[in-house]
């Protein structure tokens, strides 16, 4: 999130959700950086939008094919080093500029990249190297909010084997009021996300409808941009199979840093696809 006084410009000029994406489309980095070899795709949203991906597989034979979901800020060039050690690990992953992001075509929206996420369902489900009973999507900060709706409700959520939401605020209305609330100059309009904030896509509201699919919940204990308070409330409103795991020591989407977290992520994908 940007700072308060951004937040209130955008929400003053320009209303909405929209202040929720900042994309960026200059190229940082790419994945040979990172001795990975890629596969760079051009995937057609239902409504025409072209959109960039990057398809990284797996060194050995993939255990899973993980759709990878980033934030609000920034691209894929620089989202993808969250996951770049996952094909060492044994699973591909397909790392997705939502529209306006990168070499993505369009204008983000909350509707439009519901599209977008299923165009990237549909892309995986279509590729003759993914198994299409072991996808799993793991959604970053704002893209763990948007997979969190994506699963409860895309044309694809069936093919879903297990959802990993990684630092994922509880509801748009929700965090923008706590920024408007954390800068004194925008204390006092803490009543703006009721009239122009989108929360049709409430993460709240959709996680309840999960289930019966497996769900991780990751947060940093020290988190300053999403409260953990987000995660815990979001794990109160899920059903079975669920878990949450608060990384004490770290910031946002900090977690998976950790080699640890890592490893125990690697080992809950690899039972969940396999299922031993």
């Amino acid at each position: 999130m940007r700072a308060p006084a951004l937040l209130l410009a955008s929400l003053l000029l320009g209303g909405c959700t929209s202040l929720f994406f900042q994309p960026h489309g200059h190229q940082v980095l790419t994945p040979t950086r990172f001795g990975l070899s890629f596969e760079e795709i051009r995937i057609p949203a239902a409504d025409g939008v072209a959109l960039n991906a990057w398809f990284l597989p797996s060194r050995g034979p993939a255990a899973a094919t993980v759709l990878h979901l980033h934030g609000n800020a920034e691209n894929i060039s620089t989202h993808f080093t969250n996951v770049a050690w996952m094909p060492a690990a044994g699973f591909n992953v397909l790392a997705l500029d939502y529209r306006g992001y990168g070499a993505s075509e369009g204008q983000p929206t909350l509707a439009g990249v519901q599209l977008d996420i299923d165009a990237a369902m549909r892309a995986l489900l279509a590729r003759p190297d993914v198994d299409p009973g072991r996808i799993v999507v793991l959604g970053q900060s704002l893209g763990g909010a948007l997979a969190l709706h994506y699963a409860a409700h895309g044309s694809h959520r069936t093919r879903i084997r297990a959802l990993v939401v990684d630092s994922a605020f509880s509801d748009y209305r929700g965090i923008t009021r706590e920024k408007l609330a954390s800068f004194f100059l925008t204390w006092p309009l803490q009543w703006l996300p009721w009239l122009t904030v989108d929360n049709d896509y409430s993460p709240a509201a959709a996680i309840a409808k999960l289930a019966p699919l497996p769900l991780v919940l990751i947060h940093g204990g020290r988190d300053v941009v999403v409260p953990v308070a987000h995660a815990r409330r979001l794990y109160a409103l899920a059903r079975e199979p669920k878990e949450l795991w608060i990384e004490p020591e770290a910031g946002h989407i900090q977690a998976l840093d950790d080699e640890a977290v890592r490893r125990r992520l690697a080992a809950f994908l690899r039972r969940i696809a396999t299922g031993t």
